[in-house]
């Protein structure tokens, strides 16, 4: 049976839902119930960034995130939806933040004046498997005081497969999100009536999952990512274990490099065939976007 909402961990309805102007109100609630707030100030109002974070010189990579906004204190948030398992995520999330925090420098270029990077991602995968609870709040610590004396920087992980409440079980807005994140999409329309109780924002998250709201360029936009996400990752995960491999065997470090640099132009030129988007290559291969847009001439 078709079901009536689609997955809001596919990406292209994830930045639907919390990245477009038009639902922002939802990022906020979103950001205000799974954000622990120093001096309890949640966010009033957000403004979108660009997600792409241009590098400070031309042969480093630039960084794509799924959601960048700021609030109207200057404190920027960066939202990651990732959906496979990637090794050294944690240090990406650390480096897409420090990213943003060096990228308020250029601005004015007083240090003083620097805002705080939130972070927060949700995992469909376990990051921690140390750790019991599904969701995880990091900060930087004195190690023998345990204060928190540099607070610009902080991390929120949320890990789905950690998450195993049931629907009578929801006995908080936290709880409820957790659920529409890892079962929106096999979620009947009664349910989510259930789930929804009197919370406006809950509703209308479900609502934008309505696929039967969505236009037919729409849906083949989702459909495409889906296709993406699933075999053409892992089809490219396979490719770089192979071109890995491969350079192993040669016992040479260049040829392991050669060869995963390889796999990632076939991979990008697949993805083009595809009507994939440059930047959601770029994000996925690390190629450049300008390498990207060279392959559409080859």
């Amino acid at each position: 049976m078709l079901s009536k909402f689609l997955d809001p961990k596919n990406d292209f309805a994830f930045r639907r839902i919390f990245g477009s102007e038009r639902n922002k109100d939802i990022l906020i609630h979103f950001l205000n119930d799974m954000i622990t707030f120093k001096e309890s100030s949640p966010i009033v109002d957000v403004t979108f960034l660009k997600t792409n974070q241009d590098p400070e010189i031309a042969s480093q990579k630039t960084s794509i995130v799924d959601i960048l906004c700021k609030d109207t204190k200057g404190n920027q948030y960066i939202v990651e939806m990732q959906v496979a398992k990637e090794k050294g995520f944690t240090k990406r999330a650390q480096y897409y933040a420090a990213k943003a925090y060096v990228g308020q420098a250029a601005i004015g270029g007083e240090y003083h004046n620097l805002k705080e990077i939130i972070f927060l991602a949700i995992s469909d995968f376990i990051m921690f498997p140390n750790k019991d609870s599904f969701k995880s709040d990091h900060v930087i610590l004195d190690r023998n005081s345990h204060e928190n004396d540099l607070k610009d920087f902080s991390f929120t992980f949320l890990e789905l497969p950690k998450f195993n409440q049931t629907i009578d079980e929801l006995d908080n807005i936290t709880s409820k999100w957790m659920y529409f994140l890892k079962h929106a999409d096999d979620t009947s329309e009664s349910q989510s009536a259930q789930i929804i109780g009197g919370d406006p924002i809950i509703e209308r998250a479900y609502q934008e999952l309505n696929r039967f709201s969505w236009n037919e360029e729409e849906l083949r936009t989702y459909d495409q990512t889906e296709k993406y996400e699933g075999s053409y990752l892992a089809s490219m995960a396979q490719k770089f274990d192979e071109g890995m491999e491969k350079g192993k065997a040669e016992g040479k470090a260049e040829g392991e490099q050669i060869g995963i640099e390889k796999e990632k132009i076939e991979i990008a030129k697949t993805m083009l065939q595809k009507s994939m988007d440059a930047q959601t290559i770029a994000e996925i291969t690390g190629l450049l976007i300008e390498e990207i847009e060279s392959l559409k001439t080859t």
